[in-house]
C-alpha cells in the first residue's frame, strides 16, 4: 500500500457516505425506526472519523510539517459545522420532521463532499508524504481507536 493514510481515511469517507445515504432512504420512506437507527449510526461514524483526524492524524501531521496547521485548522472548523448539523439531524429525526431531515442531509452531503475533496486532495497526500516512516503505525492506531 503506497498511501496508507489516504487509503484508510478515504475508505472511511465512503463508509460514512453510505451511512448518510441509508439515513436519507429511511427518512424518504418515513421509516422512522430505521431512520432513528440510521441517523445514530451515521452520526457515530462521522464523529469517530473526526476524532481519528483531530486526535491522531492532525497532531502528527502538524508536528512533521508545521505548515499543515493552516489546512488542519480549516478542517477542524468544518468538523465543528458538521457536528452542529449532525445534532440538528438527530433532533429532526426524533421530531419526525421529514423536510428538516432531508434538508439537513442534503446540506451534510454537500458540505461533506466539499470537505472530503479538500482532505483527499490536499491533506491526506500531505500526511502520506510527511509521515512516510510512521504511516503504517499511524493507521494501526486509527484502526484500534
Amino acid at each position: 500500500m503506497n498511501d496508507p493514510i489516504s487509503s484508510y481515511l478515504t475508505e472511511d469517507h465512503r463508509r460514512c457516505d453510505h451511512l448518510l445515504a441509508a439515513c436519507e432512504a429511511a427518512v424518504s420512506a418515513a421509516a422512522w425506526a430505521a431512520a432513528d437507527e440510521a441517523a445514530a449510526g451515521f452520526r457515530d461514524a462521522l464523529l469517530r472519523h473526526f476524532a481519528l483526524e483531530e486526535d491522531v492524524l492532525f497532531p502528527e501531521v502538524e508536528r512533521a510539517s508545521p505548515a499543515a496547521a493552516g489546512p488542519t485548522g480549516v478542517m477542524r472548523m468544518e468538523h465543528r459545522q458538521m457536528r452542529y448539523l449532525l445534532d440538528e439531524l438527530v433532533s429532526a429525526v426524533r421530531a419526525r420532521d421529514r423536510d428538516a431531515c432531508l434538508g439537513n442531509l442534503e446540506t451534510l452531503h454537500l458540505l461533506g463532499q466539499q470537505h472530503n475533496v479538500e482532505e483527499e486532495g490536499i491533506l491526506y497526500p500531505l500526511a502520506d508524504d510527511a509521515l512516510t516512516d510512521s504511516a503504517e503505525a499511524l493507521v494501526g492506531r486509527m484502526r484500534a481507536a
